[in-house]
């Protein structure tokens, strides 16, 4: 055999985004081994003896050459196992096992997918931006593996062959048969699939709970829940997904995309139609919440990018965790840099937190007594740093529900009725701030507070008479205004009146109660 150069084109991911990997196989005379090159991670170097398994397994042989393997551009480190298949392909041909079809042109067509070693393909993590980065490359077809393609149903302009085996690859290449298209899904049909999954009609009392909610939603806005154990904090918290404003197809590509990178999909799943909802136990790491590891991955904060993350149990969580979340919720972005790798997440979420208001759980309850001391509760309070308080808008307080209450016969309202509130005070926004790349009020700065949030002169006193008496901060005070808006939003009108910033103070004076 006379030496053969074979090349077959892949896809790798960085950050959330895709690059295009180019697999140069090399074979000649010399003694039988193959080498991979081209900043290969430990995953990618034992592809061969996949590969070797997998091309064994169906029906070729491995003929003994020597095989370098060259992964391009070689200044970017090469992640995962999805190099494997378009390796194996590379090899074969190469070695004169393989001779497409000349109609095949190898240059526009992307491969990727794991090899088992009986020659099945195997889910990858990143298939979706990997995927929109081979059509932006002016790829026309991609066979990738049969469970990632639900993952990719929405993307359109480009051919999505969807595979289980390396067989089906090899007589497909030779034959352009064997594999069938297919046919992609609209966003719209996706969005009909789309299942809430706590309903606000299952949530007995609670109406101040259930009203702030709705505010918070409404504008986006941060929210702090403290009460006893029982009283419904989480359940409350997992409502808020089912009544924000459906995903866009943009929103849903963004955070399809970091779940993918993630793993974070299940098997034979398409877009994310419906809000993450995202709620790391309190003992997670900083790396874990904002990102990190040996490679830049992204952290909880951006697995709830367009959605919602919680922390239950606030003040059981590491200081350094707590006061980490301070750049992406002011921000929206998360910068991740490690030895091997930097990358940028997006992390626009809603933070919605609980916690109990003592040790025990009970102070301030209606229905039992604490057994705390002062010094307990106030050194198990002060976990949770002013700086964090500020950035939360709503902060509302959930006593246990009275049972006569719980066994009210009278439904209460569903999630479907409140994101009918929810969606129209979203649209009034978004119409609002048209142009400005703002989408809801709690993303306002400054100058847009002064400029779109402007109360009434009585309104204003009110609010100058509350920070007064509340020693609220200048932050807490935009705050204030912001959801404001919001509760204007709510009504309909664009004026903002004493009763609407009235029940915006009140939101903030848990501060007043437990923290000063």
């Amino acid at each position: 055999m006379s030496d053969i150069l074979a090349k077959a084109l892949s896809f790798g991911v960085s950050g959330v985004n895709g690059y295009p990997v180019h697999v140069e196989v090399f074979a000649t005379g010399g003694l039988p081994v193959m080498e991979i090159i081209g900043l290969p991670d430990a995953s990618v170097r034992e592809s061969k003896n996949r590969v070797t398994a997998a091309i064994i397994n169906s029906g070729r042989e491995v003929n003994p050459y020597r095989i370098t393997v060259n992964l391009a551009p070689a200044d970017i480190r090469k992640e995962g196992p999805s190099f494997d298949l378009p390796i194996a392909l590379g090899v074969m041909i190469a070695t004169d096992q393989l001779h497409p079809d000349p109609r095949v042109d190898m240059d526009h067509i992307a491969f990727f997918g794991e090899l088992s070693l009986d020659g099945c393909i195997q889910a990858i993590n990143g298939a979706l931006p990997m995927v929109i980065s081979a059509k932006e490359n002016g790829v026309s077809s991609v066979i990738l593996p049969e469970k990632n393609a639900k993952e990719v149903s929405c993307i359109e302009g480009i051919r999505i062959l969807p595979v289980s085996h390396l067989k089906q690859v090899i007589y497909w290449l030779e034959n352009l048969e064997g594999i069938t298209e297919q046919l992609q899904t609209s966003f719209d049909t996706l969005k009909t699939e789309a299942v809430i999954s706590t309903d606000m009609s299952q949530i007995r009392g609670q109406k101040g709970a259930r009203r702030a909610i709705e505010v918070a939603a409404a504008g986006g806005h941060n929210m702090l829940m403290i009460g006893v154990p029982g009283s419904g904090k989480t359940m409350l918290a997992r409502c808020i997904p089912g009544i924000l404003p459906p995903m866009s197809f943009e929103e849903s590509l963004e955070t399809t995309r970091i779940h993918s990178i993630c793993g974070k999909l299940p098997a034979g799943n398409g877009l994310m139609v419906t809000r993450p909802f995202c709620s790391p136990h309190h003992n997670a790491s900083v790396a874990s919440l904002i990102g990190g590891g040996q490679d830049a991955k992204p952290g909880e904060v951006s697995l709830a990018h367009n959605g919602v993350l919680f922390l239950d149990e606030l003040p059981e969580f590491s200081r350094s965790a707590l006061e980490a979340l301070r750049q992406p919720l002011e921000d929206g972005i998360v910068s991740v840099a490690r030895v091997r790798n930097q990358a940028r997440y997006q992390s626009s979420f809603m933070l919605v937190a609980a916690m109990n208001p003592c040790p025990c759980g009970y102070y301030g309850s209606s229905r039992r007594s604490c057994r705390c001391t002062p010094p307990e509760i106030r050194k198990y309070l002060d976990r949770v740093s002013g700086p964090l308080l500020d950035r939360i808008d709503l902060q509302i307080e959930v006593d246990s529900v009275p049972l006569n209450e719980i066994n009210d016969s009278e439904p209460s309202e569903s999630s479907f009725t409140v994101a009918g509130r929810v969606e129209k005070a979203r649209r009034a926004q978004l119409e609002r701030y048209k142009g400005t790349g703002r989408h809801c009020n709690a993303q306002l700065n400054n100058e847009e507070v002064r400029r779109y949030c402007t109360p009434d002169p009585e309104a204003v006193r009110l609010l100058h008479m509350a920070v007064d008496s509340l020693h609220l901060s200048m932050r807490a005070y935009q705050r204030i205004l912001k959801v404001s808006r919001t509760i204007a939003d709510l009504e309909g009108t664009d004026h903002i009146s004493s009763a609407h910033v009235a029940e915006a103070v009140q939101y903030r004076e848990l501060d007043q109660k437990y923290w000063r």
